[in-house]
């Protein structure tokens, strides 16, 4: 399954492009910019599933530095200080990556 399975191309485009520059990327805005707020939990879901590379049921910090290239492949790597702040707001328990529920309440924040 891909990306554009779940979502719109040109929406995933046009929030690539958006968060083009280094230390631009604000997830809140991203989620909303490629329509994944107004999916469906299962749409979430299956996005998850996408960006989790390594299959563990978590999103670890190196597949958070690649989030972008998830959704588009030749999409620039997040800086560590936006993987950190990205971290940071997924990771509600603390234990250094998110889960599939932390993942659906950051979209359901956005």
């Amino acid at each position: 399954m891909s990306m554009t399975d779940v979502l719109n191309a040109a929406d995933i485009t046009k929030a690539a492009e958006a968060f083009h520059d280094p230390e631009s990327f604000c997830h809140k805005k991203f989620f909303h910019l490629v329509g994944l707020k107004k999916k469906s939990p299962a749409d979430v879901n299956k996005v998850f599933h996408i960006l989790d590379k390594d299959r563990s049921g978590f999103l670890e910090k190196p597949e958070v530095q690649l989030i972008l290239t998830g959704f588009q492949p030749n999409c620039r790597a997040l800086s560590d200080k936006e993987t950190k702040h990205f971290m940071d707001a997924g990771d509600k328990d603390g234990d250094g990556k998110i889960s599939i529920e932390e993942f659906a309440s950051m979209v359901a924040e956005s």
